[in-house]
C-alpha cells in the first residue's frame, strides 16, 4: 500500500486560529510521512500542552498528549522501551524551553534517536500571548501590557551546545522546505531538533508572515555545509554556533549541523547489555489472562540476568 499525505490525516477538526503557522507545520508533516512511507503503527507523536499539543490528534499514527513540559521525558521512555519506533516530539517554545528546558538539554546529552519539532511563535499562544522564552527582551507584543523584561533563549545555539547531532531551522510558511527538513531529521540517526518559525497571527503582531518574508534566507543557497567530517566535529560545531548568532534582521533557515558519528543512547545500551534489543520488555508476557502477575524466577533471570549482581557471603 502506497500512502499519500491524506492517508495520515484523522477526522478530528483542526481548530487552530485561521492563518496560524501550525497549519504549515501539519501540512509539511503529512508530506514528510508520505515521502518516507512511515508505518503509522510504528510511529509515535508525543506532545505537551499548548497549541502544538493538539498535533497528535490530527495525525493518523500513535499519539500521546502528555503533561506540560514533559513530552521529551515521555518520548524518551517510549524510544528506550522500543527503539524500533519512530518517535517525534511536537512542542511549543514555552513548553519545551520553559518548564521542559531540563528535558530538552538532557535529550541532547543522551543523543536518543528522537526528533523534536519546536513550534516557535515567541508567545504562549494558548494562554493569551504572554512572552515565551524565545521573545527578545524589550519587545512588546499586542497582549503584553509592557515590554518583555527577560532575556530570550536562542534555540539553535542551545541545541548545539546540548549535544543534538542534527540541528535545523524551518519556517512554517515554506512548507515544502520544511518538509525536506523533517524528512532529513527522521532519516538521521540520533537526537534531531528543528526550530520552526511559526507566526501566531492572533497574539504576536511583531513576528508576522510579512516580518519573516523579508528576513529569512536558506543556508543551502549560500553554500553552507552542515555535515561533520570524521575528526572535525568541533570545528563544524563552532561554525554552526556562530551562524546561529546572526541577528533577527537576517534569519537563516535550513540544516545548521549534522553529525553521524556520535553513538546513540540505544546503541550504548545495546553495547553494555547485548540482550537489550532481543528482550525488549514491552514484548515480554508479564501477566496471565486474568491480569495477575507471572511469578517466574527463571523468566526474571532471563530478562534481568545482565543486571543481577551476586554478592559473596562472608
Amino acid at each position: 500500500m502506497v500512502r499519500s499525505p491524506n492517508d495520515y490525516r484523522t477526522d478530528v477538526w483542526v481548530d487552530w486560529c485561521p492563518g496560524c503557522g501550525n497549519y504549515g507545520i501539519l501540512a509539511a508533516l503529512y508530506k514528510a510521512f508520505a515521502e518516507l512511507q512511515l508505518d503509522p503503527t510504528n510511529t509515535v507523536i508525543v506532545s505537551g500542552i499548548g497549541c502544538s499539543g493538539k498535533t497528535p490528534h490530527f495525525v493518523k499514527a500513535n499519539g500521546v498528549h502528555t503533561l506540560h513540559g514533559r513530552a521529551i521525558a515521555f518520548a524518551t521512555g517510549i524510544k528506550v522501551a522500543n527503539p524500533n519506533l519512530t518517535v517525534i516530539v511536537h512542542g511549543g517554545d514555552g513548553d519545551l524551553l520553559g518548564i521542559g528546558l531540563g528535558h530538552f538539554i538532557a535529550l541532547g546529552r543522551k543523543n536518543v534517536d528522537i526528533k523534536v519539532m519546536l513550534h516557535d511563535n515567541r508567545v504562549y499562544g494558548l494562554t493569551k500571548g504572554q512572552a515565551s522564552p524565545t521573545l527578545s527582551k524589550g519587545l512588546k507584543t499586542k497582549s503584553l501590557p509592557q515590554a518583555n523584561i527577560i532575556n530570550s533563549l536562542n534555540p539553535i545555539a542551545l541545541a548545539l551546545v546540548s549535544g543534538y547531532t542534527f540541528v535545523a531551522r524551518g519556517y512554517s510558511m515554506l512548507s515544502e522546505h520544511l518538509k525536506n527538513l523533517i524528512v532529513a531529521a527522521i532519516k538521521h540517526k540520533g537526537s534531531a531538533f528543528i526550530d520552526i518559525l511559526q507566526p501566531c497571527i492572533t497574539y504576536n503582531n511583531i513576528h508576522t508572515p510579512e516580518y519573516y518574508r523579508k528576513r529569512v534566507y536558506m543556508l543551502e543557497d549560500e553554500g553552507w555545509d552542515p555535515n561533520v567530517r570524521e575528526g572535525e566535529a568541533q570545528n563544524t560545531l563552532l561554525k554552526a554556533i556562530q551562524k546561529s548568532l546572526e541577528s533577527d534582521e537576517r534569519i537563516p533557515i535550513g540544516i545548521f549541523y549534522r553529525n553521524q558519528y556520535n553513538q546513540t543512547l540505544e546503541e550504548a545500551y545495546g553495547q553494555r547489555t547485548p540482550s537489550y534489543s532481543k528482550t525488549l520488555l514491552p514484548w515480554q508476557k508479564i501477566c496471565k489472562e486474568d491480569g495477575s502477575p507471572i511469578v517466574d524466577e527463571k523468566l526474571f533471570q532471563k530478562l534481568f540476568k545482565e543486571y543481577i549482581v551476586k554478592v559473596k557471603k562472608g
